[in-house]
């Protein structure tokens, strides 16, 4: 190895050739560790057997599509398996990420090899060994990926199965229910399934023998305090609720929440009851057993599908009612939630039984279309009352007042339901079943959610409302004024501000959790369509995995990380902006205007910067934001050519002074005081209190008249005509004596009187005085023309109208007369 030492160099050449070998010694030490740490954690046998497995899964599934099971749901264990081999997938992929990158940069560091120069042994050896992990790392890393890709593929390929076969199995059609076909085959395969039925029925009804009277007394006894306790805890919650929470629809949002969800638990109870009596003594039977269990989850969704028509109805507290329907509507649909919830049970009941016992098509079929015939004439005659209820009511000059008119939504979805029961019963008296009773439960499904949101979204409305909103009730206002004031203080800004954000806080939240309300409710809604929630679950789940956009990748971490940046730098330069405008600048020589613009020049700049370490945070580099910056340069010239100009003529007013705040100025027949020089423009009050706008550009390429510039004197001017046969020495010495006896008239520059003109009318006196400010010019004024008109009379000497004055105002009348029409 030769080394080559400066000319300039104080080592000798030993020393520096022991220097060099023992810093190549140092890296091949280093790159030996590293390489030992990477083959440690790169090992084949414990990346490869998850992939392995991976593949093993995914070959499975694609033999499992080549002949596709019959039912639909069979195909969802497969796709679950599918994804879970993805998963393993990815999660190699993120493991040997790193550890290539890593390698990467070791070889980097190398160098590349220079073609005819020899290497050291050492690095040579060392560059042989990292090349070799490096070509194991990325051979596994590429199969990771390739395995990542082929599982998506392969469950949406699984996913568009699902939903091909459930649209097939749609447009299936049966004999009709009303042929006598149907009925025939029917009676020929019932015997068959009654027996099957039959000895379910005998297990379970032995099953109930083997637990013993006791058992049954004793479960008899916790149904009845169940019962019990239920009608104990709803008059407990409804006086909680009426003497605990602040009035408001606060009370009645979770007043019907305590409706829904007490039925469901008390259902739920009931039926976990019943099933401990079964297997109190002995378990039920294998083919029993499943049934059974899942029965108490299904019971306790009926009751709470009994819970919310009872909330939303309401039929007896009308005034708690959260849905605006009438009280008439109400009342004629007090039975519909009991009657469907029942019918959904005995449907779930009815398929796992029909399930159970292998039952024949027929009587499945049968079985299907009843429950949802019973289903589809009870939700039928429900909108039947709804609209001869509001027939009847509107007929009626009576009642005619009081129903709501119906809005062109509520009238769409009131169509649509019936146009929709109509069409699924229909469709099963036809002979589509699978179609007919697909549509009836979904009705009644989508009621069930849509219900639930409604509800859902008003109590989180009501919650952040009645949280962070405005108290509306003057005691609430009175009981909550002390602990407004006292957080407005701890958070040094006005109550009525404090407030303001309070109620901006309770919008924000309100609109989110409403927002959120509705997505879960569409997430449940498109369930039985094929894109179920956890087909919907796990796309959102590879959003982890970050959205390309270009070449930037956009992780949901980063951006969180990127929002929590911006906020805590916008709070750092919210910080210091106000220390800076109320505890440093006011102790500078700086004046009010440049104090202001300091302060938001240091906001904007906080402001630029916050965003772009929130940029750089996400992974886009300052050179990237530079980048841009320049590309819209050329824009920002062209389009934004006047901001600019009026931006730069702000800086130039600051720093020249040639107005501030508090100045009286005159510019283009706008005058007034200046209030506050913004980045953009300057606003002027006017006389009147009114605001002129004008543009920083106006005050730097336009003539303005500053009267308070540098501080000037103010100028009182009095004009005074008298007669000739007055003394003109009298009216001096007493217009003086009035200027040396006002306090605010100044001694320095003395006053003066002057004889301004004689005529035939009379003499005009041109008195002169000035004052500290030219604010206060015309108040001095006028108290001094008071004053001259007082002493005039007390001398007895009258004002005159000079000749000069009278044609003066002949020449300003003539000239207000109308010009004479224009010569034809």
């Amino acid at each position: 190895m030769r080394l080559v030492l400066s000319p300039h160099s104080d080592f000798p050449s030993h020393r520096a050739g022991a220097w060099t070998g023992l810093r190549w010694l140092r890296l091949l030490a280093v790159g030996m560790l590293v390489l030992a740490a990477l083959s440690a954690q790169a090992q084949p046998d414990n990346i490869d057997p998850s992939l392995d497995a991976a593949r093993a899964q995914i070959d499975q599934a694609r033999k499992v599509l080549d002949s596709p099971p019959k039912e639909a749901a069979d195909l969802l264990p497969l796709r679950a398996g599918v994804l879970a081999a993805g998963t393993q997938a990815d999660a190699a992929a993120a493991l040997l990420e790193p550890q290539l990158a890593s390698v990467q940069a070791r070889l980097a560091e190398l160098g590349p090899l220079t073609p005819g120069q020899p290497e050291a042994p050492d690095v040579a050896v060392l560059r042989t060994q990292l090349n070799k992990v490096r070509a194991e790392l990325d051979a596994q890393f590429k199969r990771a990926k390739l395995l990542s890709v082929e599982s998506e593929q392969t469950a949406g390929e699984i996913s568009a199965l699902r939903r091909s076969e459930f649209q097939a199995r749609l447009g299936e059609r049966t004999s009709s229910i009303l042929s006598s076909l149907f009925w025939a085959e029917l009676r020929m395969e019932i015997p068959g399934d009654l027996l099957r039925a039959r000895r379910q029925a005998d297990a379970l009804a032995f099953a109930a023998r083997a637990s013993g009277t006791a058992v049954w007394v004793s479960v008899g006894v916790a149904l009845l305090v169940l019962l019990g306790l239920y009608v104990w805890v709803g008059r407990a919650l409804l006086r909680l609720t009426t003497t605990r929470v602040p009035p408001g629809r606060l009370r009645r949002s979770l007043y019907a929440w305590t409706g829904v969800l007490l039925p469901a638990i008390t259902a739920g109870l009931m039926a976990e009851a019943v099933y401990l009596g079964l297997v109190w003594v002995a378990p039920l039977p294998e083919s029993l057993a499943p049934l059974m269990g899942r029965l108490a989850g299904v019971i306790c969704f009926g009751g709470y599908v009994v819970g919310l028509g009872h909330a939303l109805l309401l039929p007896v507290r009308s005034s708690w009612r959260l849905l605006p329907l009438p009280d008439v509507v109400a009342l004629r649909l007090r039975w519909l939630p009991a009657v469907l919830a029942l019918l959904m049970v005995l449907t779930w009941a009815l398929m796992q039984l029909t399930a159970q016992i292998n039952a024949s098509l027929v009587t499945t079929v049968a079985a299907d279309c009843i429950v949802a015939l019973a289903m589809g004439l009870a939700m039928g005659l429900g909108l039947l009352l709804t609209d001869l209820a509001r027939r009847r009511a509107l007929r009626d000059p009576n009642t005619a007042a009081s129903w709501p008119p119906s809005p062109l939504w509520l009238t769409t979805v009131f169509g649509l339901a019936c146009v929709g029961v109509a069409g699924s019963l229909m469709a099963l008296l036809l002979g589509y079943v699978a179609l007919g009773s697909f549509v009836v439960h979904q009705m009644a499904w989508m009621a069930v959610v849509l219900g639930s949101a409604y509800l859902l979204a008003v109590l989180v409305d009501d919650g952040f409302m009645a949280l962070l909103g405005p108290k509306t009730s003057p005691a609430s206002d009175a009981s909550n004024a002390s602990s407004t004031a006292d957080a407005a203080a701890a958070a040094d800004m006005p109550a009525s501000r404090f407030l303001k954000m309070r109620a901006q806080a309770a919008v924000l939240l309100s609109g989110v959790g409403r927002l959120l309300v509705v997505a879960l409710a569409v997430l449940l809604l498109l369930a039985p369509f094929g894109e179920g929630p956890s087909e919907l679950f796990e796309r959102a789940d590879k959003l982890h995995q970050g959205i390309s956009i270009g070449e930037f990748q956009i992780l949901p971490v980063a951006v969180l990380q990127a929002a929590l940046v911006i906020i805590l730098c916008l709070v750092v330069v919210r910080i210091l902006r106000r220390w800076l405008k109320e505890e440093f600048l006011p102790t500078t020589s700086l004046d009010a205007g440049m104090q202001v613009w300091t302060s938001t020049l240091f906001a904007y700049a906080g402001n630029l910067l916050a965003l772009s370490m929130g940029m750089a945070a996400v992974g886009i580099g300052l050179e990237r934001i530079a980048w841009v910056a320049s590309a819209l340069s050329v824009g920002i010239g062209f389009g934004l050519q006047a901001v600019v100009q009026n931006f730069v003529s702000g800086i130039i007013m600051l720093a020249e002074k040639p107005v501030k705040v508090g100045d009286w100025v005159s510019l283009g027949g706008i005058e007034g005081d200046i209030r506050r020089i913004n980045v953009r423009a300057t606003e002027i009050q006017m006389g009147d209190r009114s605001t002129v706008i004008v543009p920083n550009s106006e005050f730097i390429t336009k003539t303005v008249r500053n009267v308070t510039h540098a501080n000037p004197l103010g100028l009182v001017k009095i004009l005074l005509p008298v007669p000739l046969d007055a003394d003109a020495d009298q009216v001096r010495s007493l217009i003086l004596e009035l200027f040396a006896a006002h306090a605010d008239v100044l001694k320095t520059p003395e006053p003066s009187v002057q004889l301004d003109a004689i005529d035939s009318a009379g003499m005009v006196f041109n008195a002169t005085a000035f004052v500290d400010s030219p604010r206060m010019a015309y108040g001095v004024r006028s108290a001094l023309l008071f004053d001259v008109l007082r002493r005039l009379r007390e001398a007895d000497i009258s004002l005159v109208k000079p000749a000069g004055l009278v044609l003066r105002e002949a020449q300003d009348k003539a000239l207000d007369q109308p010009l004479p029409p224009p010569l034809a």
